[in-house]
């Protein structure tokens, strides 16, 4: 399958459409069915007991298929998360940014369903695992 946004056009996407969050999240690498996101940590993510906190992990695993999605089928931003199962396997290191990897496992018509995989920037095992669907609206 075909490229249709780079990482310049998703991260000017995250600016037009989502310009409440856009700057949480930076669009690194995009290839064929994968995306690389980096969320640089922020106080505003911290949970007590200085740790990030699991929405921030959810949302940044919601964020990256999305534009994992983005990327295969263009600008459909009325595409919305059907499901989502996350496991949040270890503690995140405090005030290094997360940075996700999200793989479309099966993109059809309709659905597209993918992993993602949350790293610690410099750590080698993910802090956490999610698993989603998102509804792509019909032409």
């Amino acid at each position: 399958m075909e490229l249709k946004m780079d990482a310049g056009a998703l991260n000017t996407l995250m600016q037009t459409e989502f310009p409440q969050v856009a700057t949480d999240y930076i669009v690194e690498t995009v290839v064929p069915m994968e995306v690389t996101v980096r969320l640089p940590v922020a106080d505003r993510h911290l949970r007590p007991g200085g740790t990030i906190s699991g929405p921030t992990m959810f949302s940044l695993a919601d964020v990256s298929i999305y534009l994992a999605t983005m990327a295969m089928i263009g600008p459909v931003t009325l595409a919305v998360t059907t499901n989502c199962s996350i496991d949040f396997m270890r503690k995140p290191a405090a005030g290094v940014d997360l940075i996700a990897t999200a793989r479309l496992l099966k993109l059809g018509r309709l659905l597209a369903v993918g992993d993602v995989l949350i790293h610690s920037e410099g750590m080698k095992a993910p802090v956490a695992r999610a698993s989603l669907t998102y509804a792509i609206p019909p032409k």
